[in-house]
Formats: C-alpha cells, sequence, structure tokens
C-alpha cells in the first residue's frame, strides 16, 4: 500500500465571513459544505475545494470568532500550497496586488514559480506554478476564470526539529519518493503525482513548538482508497509504534488520526462517499448540513452560529 496524497486540510480561522470573503471569493475556490464541527456543533465546519471537492482539493476550516492568533511553530503543517495553470502567475499577481495582499515572498523553489503570501489569520499560503498540470475539474464558475483557477493543493510544508522519524514515516511506511534538498527544506513525493501529492519537510532545530488557534493549520489528512484499506493502514501504524484513533465517521468520508512523533496531527481519509452525498453537484454549500445526531439541535445550533454570506459562489 502506498498513500496517493493528500485528502483535506484543515485550519482553524477567526471571522467565518473573511475566511469566506478570502478563499471563495478572492482565491476563487468553491464554496462546497456547510456544516458543523462535529465535536463542537455551535462552531461551523466550512469547506472549499475544485467541483465537488474532489480528494486533493478541499481545504476546511473551523472558524471560532472570538479566538486569539495562534502561535506558529515546529510540530505543525506551517503552509498550505496551492497548484495553479503554468502562466498564471503574472494574473495572480495582479489580482492579490488589486486585493492589497502583501506578498511575503516570490521565488523559484526547485524550478517552479511561487508567490507566498497569508489570509486573514496569518496561515502562510503559497501558489506555484505547475508545469504541464491539468486541472480538468477546477472551479472556473466562482470569481476567476477556469484558465487561471486554483487546480488543488500542490502540497504541504511540515515544520520539525527533527525530520529523522517524520522522513522514515513519508518515504518508508506512506511509500513517497524523496526528492531534492535545499538548504532546511527536504521534499517528498507521491510516486503517483496527483495534486496535492508533495510534502516538504523543514527541519528547525531548536525552534519552539507552535500553539493552536486562528491561524493555524490543525492537521493535514491523506488519501485511502476505501475503508477496508483504511483498516489496514490502521494496523501497520499502530503496529509501527503510532496511537491511531479507531476509525470515525466524518459523513464524507471516513477517518483514523494519529499524531506523528515531530507533534504534527495527521489524519487518513476514505476517497468516499463524498460531498454530493448530501447535495447535489450544483447545489454544494447552500444548506447547513448536520449529522443526524444533531438534527433535533437544528434550530438551536442554527440561532447561535455567525450567519454567513456566500450568494456569489453560486454564479450561474
Amino acid at each position: 500500500m502506498k498513500i496517493s496524497g493528500i485528502h483535506h486540510i484543515t485550519a482553524i480561522a477567526s471571522d467565518p465571513q473573511k475566511n469566506v470573503d478570502f478563499y471563495s471569493g478572492l482565491l476563487g475556490l468553491r464554496f462546497i459544505k456547510k456544516t458543523v464541527n462535529f465535536d463542537d456543533p455551535y462552531t461551523y465546519h466550512l469547506y472549499y475545494g475544485d467541483k465537488i471537492g474532489n480528494p486533493g482539493t478541499a481545504l476546511t476550516f473551523f472558524p471560532w470568532p472570538s479566538a486569539k492568533r495562534g502561535n506558529k511553530g515546529v510540530g505543525q503543517a506551517t503552509c498550505i500550497s496551492f497548484s495553479i495553470p503554468d502562466n498564471s502567475i503574472d494574473f495572480w499577481i495582479e489580482r492579490l496586488s488589486e486585493h492589497s495582499i502583501i506578498f511575503e515572498g516570490q521565488l523559484k523553489r526547485f524550478d517552479e514559480d511561487t508567490l507566498i503570501f497569508s489570509d486573514p489569520d496569518g496561515i502562510q499560503l503559497e501558489l506555484v506554478s505547475t508545469k504541464g498540470a491539468n486541472f480538468p475539474n477546477s472551479w472556473g464558475e466562482g470569481t476567476v476564470p477556469s484558465q487561471y483557477a486554483i487546480g488543488g493543493f500542490y502540497g504541504v510544508t511540515l515544520s520539525v526539529r527533527k525530520n529523522e522519524t517524520t522522513n522514515v514515516l513519508l518515504k518508508n511506511v506512506f511509500g513517497f519518493e524523496a526528492g531534492p534538498i535545499s538548504g532546511e527544506r527536504s521534499r517528498y513525493q507521491s510516486q503517483e503525482n496527483t495534486v496535492g501529492s508533495v510534502v516538504d519537510v523543514l527541519t528547525l532545530a531548536g525552534a519552539p513548538f507552535g500553539g493552536m488557534s486562528a491561524g493555524n493549520i490543525h492537521h493535514v489528512a491523506f488519501r485511502v482508497r476505501n475503508e477496508e484499506e483504511q483498516e489496514k493502514w490502521r494496523q501497520k501504524i499502530s503496529a509501527i509504534g503510532y496511537h491511531v484513533t479507531p476509525i470515525i465517521d466524518r459523513n464524507y468520508f471516513k477517518s483514523i488520526y494519529f499524531r506523528e512523533h515531530s507533534g504534527v496531527l495527521f489524519e487518513l481519509a476514505t476517497d468516499s462517499p463524498g460531498f454530493t452525498v448530501d447535495e447535489s453537484e450544483e447545489n454544494l454549500g447552500r444548506e447547513l448540513k448536520l449529522p443526524s445526531w444533531y438534527e433535533n439541535q437544528r434550530e438551536s445550533i442554527e440561532q447561535n452560529l455567525l450567519p454567513i454570506n456566500i450568494p456569489y459562489i453560486h454564479q450561474s
């Protein structure tokens, strides 16, 4: 068994409307699901992605309106990288500049043009001009024309104090291939080379550990095909010394979680059933969707959630 790439990434935000405005309004991702944190039903869980939130494109947020800014550090995922079509970098420079987004850097990393900036809560983001990439399911009906639209994840950066256990997990267990190294950054890539196939390990010896609040990436989920394969992974990861949760039903996928020895929280999530299980493709993101065990609390939950406006997501 080998991991084919990233399934989704989950982060913590503060204001939900600012989150929607940035990721769907500015970056042009499709708003695909409005639900709640299954462990805290009075907190939203917002999902963005391509046309249907295919694995490798789904970015999710827990917005806590009163949350203070968290501390970035080792033991966390610290940067989310998106793939954009080759030769679209000028479009994005102009678009971000028009919205007063300050670039933290524009560089060529491993021979790929990369723009570095942050979202309203301080989460570091990158747009990577991806040569030869094809994004048939990118969302071109929102605010960004399809020829420039984000195709999904390029990858994620993990910040660690020591990289030995992380490198072994990615290479020897997940089956990623070791790639180039530049200074403190080591690259690993899934052999399937799909969206979300890159993991960069940034080794920062002696750096402080991060906290967890608004502006932090909560966890990274990797893809497994189905529940049968997921159970095999659960047994395999447990056998090499990790504490792994039982399989948990998240409605749109099944999940197991474990914390890598560097401190980063990992999830393995199934590709199915996907986000059209309770909404049609046309209507994704229109209604508040609750798991069945919270339906009897719907009125109370809706009264306690801040209203969010997403009319521009569903343009005809």
